[in-house]
């Protein structure tokens, strides 16, 4: 057994790691959801087109948003859950002079200000307070459960609720483009963070209210804007490209993690769920593959007073 340095791509990139299984697709394909789509109704669009039962997402997009959606798909879904924690980009226009109760344009108008007099230097100083680790409220219409109550359930029902504050950190809130009323400004963010929020309280720190009237997702983790497909897109490549131009390898999210390599009694082993032992300190988080490339999961170090060993997390793969 073998590990090799953060970020190693050698031979296991070169498609040894193999995306094809005899009549099965594994991967990441990245869909470019539609607005007035629901994150649900892509993976079942996707689910139909590859007669595949085994698809999910990563990040739920709001059904007026665009833009980023990476769809999980077969060994993938083992794995999607690093790729849910990844931080994201989103280009966001915000309408500012105008506070709706949904924070979107969805909403019902609650509150119209004069915001003609606001300059472009005026919100980039006051994007600059929303930078680094803050708190949010989720908005009411959003999809965390409250006794055990969806919050848009309860906001339908006229229902407003106490809701605990969350932690999120935003690295970069950068100004685009200002045409008053409407700003553009292109954020990169921690899982979790609600963009009409975002939208919601600079309005309310600059005094004149404001609403998300836009929002393109453009990154999630690796995975950006350009390469997405559409849902027509895919339909029609399906029909004449190789399922290796379309998705990328389940393995892709999991670069910047070391690679482990195993021999053929380690790789049994390891399939079989049992433990490896390893010759120097076993610590993190590894992706594991056998001598021919074949990808077979996800494992952590341990080190105790006896042994130091990696455990199988996630166990993939299989004969190609």
């Amino acid at each position: 057994m073998r590990p090799l340095p953060r970020g190693a791509r050698h031979r296991l990139n070169e498609r040894t790691a193999r995306i094809n299984r005899p009549g099965r697709h594994h991967g990441f394909v990245v869909i470019d959801k539609p607005a007035g789509w629901t994150s649900h109704d892509v993976v079942s669009r996707v689910r139909a087109l590859l007669g595949e039962r085994r698809v999910g997402h990563a990040g739920t997009l709001d059904p007026a948003a665009t833009g980023v959606l990476p769809i999980a798909v077969g060994d993938a879904t083992r794995v999607i859950e690093y790729l849910a924690a990844a931080s994201k980009t989103y280009l966001a226009e915000v309408t500012f002079g105008i506070t709706t109760d949904s924070a979107d344009g969805d909403g019902r108008v609650t509150r119209v200000e004069n915001a003609t007099g606001l300059l472009a230097d005026t919100i980039e100083s006051a994007l600059v307070q929303f930078e680094g680790e803050i708190e949010q409220i989720p908005p009411m219409h959003s999809a965390i459960r409250v006794g055990g109550k969806r919050l848009y359930e309860l906001a339908r029902a006229g229902k407003t609720v106490e809701r605990t504050p969350r932690q999120v950190y935003i690295s970069r809130a950068d100004l685009i483009s200002w045409v008053a009323p409407r700003a553009t400004i292109e954020v990169d963010c921690s899982k979790g963070t609600y963009i009409r929020s975002l939208a919601q309280d600079l309005g309310n720190f600059l005094g004149t209210g404001a609403y998300l009237s836009n929002l393109v997702r453009t990154r999630t983790g690796c995975f950006v804007l350009d390469e997405a497909w559409t849902l027509r897109e895919l339909a029609a490549e399906l029909g004449s490209a190789s399922w290796s131009d379309i998705a990328s390898h389940s393995d892709t999210i999991l670069m910047e993690w070391p690679a482990l390599l195993l021999d053929e009694v380690e790789a049994t082993n390891w399939r079989h769920g049992r433990d490896v032992s390893s010759t120097g300190a076993a610590s993190g988080m590894v992706r594991a593959y056998d001598n021919h490339g074949e990808w077979l999961g996800v494992g952590q170090g341990q080190v105790n007073a006896e042994e130091s060993c990696w455990l199988p997390q996630k166990v993939v793969g299989g004969a190609a």
